[in-house]
């Protein structure tokens, strides 16, 4: 709806089928600093809002034929309306009720005295201040989601240009494992090309699923520990790895750390649960302990371990879990009531991670 062009003016619509009545308010208006436009019926007034350049309107109930409450949902349909003063008479306060229930902004009670054409210059000057701030609001919210949208946007192409980086890094991990010979140096480098995995995992999923904060965490489960399972099992070890996690979504922060920790345990579990050449399974279970803890469970049923002999290996996978779950803010302990391995992490959803 097109406004008045800044004149100094407001210019206001008075439907009111009361010829003399509206002759008697544009003079008083007028002496308030109002542009006054008058209609008689519902045809002239409508016919004036079509024009544009109305700020306000004050619309009497009675008229010829209809009442203001058959006109007002015509008036309020109008994209962008002008705001509406109802006018009733004195001792119609449900009329003045369903005019508000209606989508008028306020009304009067009618008289014809000085002081009815004052409260009413009030209420439309009221009426055109809400307005104007619903306007300027409604403006800034959209300002708001706009930005928000392109910040949204723009990240999740960070987070493919992130992925397909790491990607590429990942790569180049397993093209200098296939040129070194040493057997150390090539489990160092898989290793290294699983964890960079395990990252870029997260990025995908967020871009894939248009997604900004937040990860499914089954589905980033179920692809981050396919790709463990073909990328480490072999005839030496044959192992499979059964997932049961429920369906739930967590903060980035807590899925980054969750990723390499997954990846670490069940990385250990290939490698020396089981004897060379013998099957296994591996089991991950991630789980709700209540509405703010997540608890992970990786198992076996191999050989078993003590945590507190030397680690296999280099030992920087075992300082990985330990940095990984206090990033987390959370625990992580090795149960000892199986014949094989379980390690048991618990974390909080919410909160910020360690740095």
């Amino acid at each position: 709806m097109e406004r008045y062009a800044g004149n100094g003016e407001m210019r206001i619509l008075y439907i009111d089928d009361d010829e003399a009545l509206g002759v008697l308010l544009r003079k008083n208006l007028t002496r308030q600093g109002f542009n006054v436009v008058t209609a008689l019926d519902r045809q002239a007034g409508m016919a004036v809002l079509e024009a544009g350049n109305v700020d306000a309107i004050a619309l009497d109930h009675y008229l010829l034929g209809e009442t203001g409450l058959d006109i007002l949902p015509a008036i309020v349909a109008i994209r962008d309306h002008p705001p509406v003063v109802y006018v009733t008479g004195a001792g119609e306060a449900s009329i003045a009720v369903e005019a508000l229930k209606r989508g008028a902004e306020d009304y009067v009670t009618k008289s014809v005295s000085a002081e009815f054409f004052d409260v009413l210059g009030t209420a439309l000057r009221q009426a055109l201040e809400r307005a104007r701030f619903r306007r300027e609001t409604a403006a800034a919210q959209e300002a708001v989601h706009q930005e928000r949208d392109r910040a949204e946007l723009l990240l999740r192409e960070v987070n493919h240009r992130v992925a397909n980086s790491l990607s590429l890094a990942a790569s180049l991990v397993r093209m200098q494992a296939s040129l070194v010979t040493d057997p150390e140096a090539v489990a160092a480098l898989q290793e290294t090309q699983v964890r960079i995995h395990a990252i870029g995992n997260v990025h995908r999923h967020l871009y894939a699923k248009n997604q900004v904060g937040v990860v499914d965490i089954d589905d980033y489960l179920k692809s981050l520990l396919g790709e463990l399972q073909s990328s480490m099992r072999d005839d030496a070890r044959p192992h499979t790895v059964a997932l049961s996690v429920e369906a739930t979504q967590l903060p980035t922060d807590k899925v980054v750390p969750l990723g390499l920790v997954v990846s670490e345990l069940v990385t250990n579990a290939f490698k020396y649960a089981y004897p060379s050449g013998r099957a296994g399974e591996i089991r991950v279970r991630l789980s709700r302990r209540d509405a703010e803890t997540i608890e992970l469970l990786v198992e076996d049923d191999g050989v078993g371990m003590n945590p507190q002999l030397p680690a296999k290996g280099t030992g920087l996978g075992t300082r990985i879990l330990n940095s990984m779950a206090a990033t987390m803010g959370g625990t992580l302990v090795y149960d000892r009531d199986m014949a094989g391995t379980r390690v048991r992490v618990t974390f909080p959803i919410s909160g910020q991670i360690r740095a």
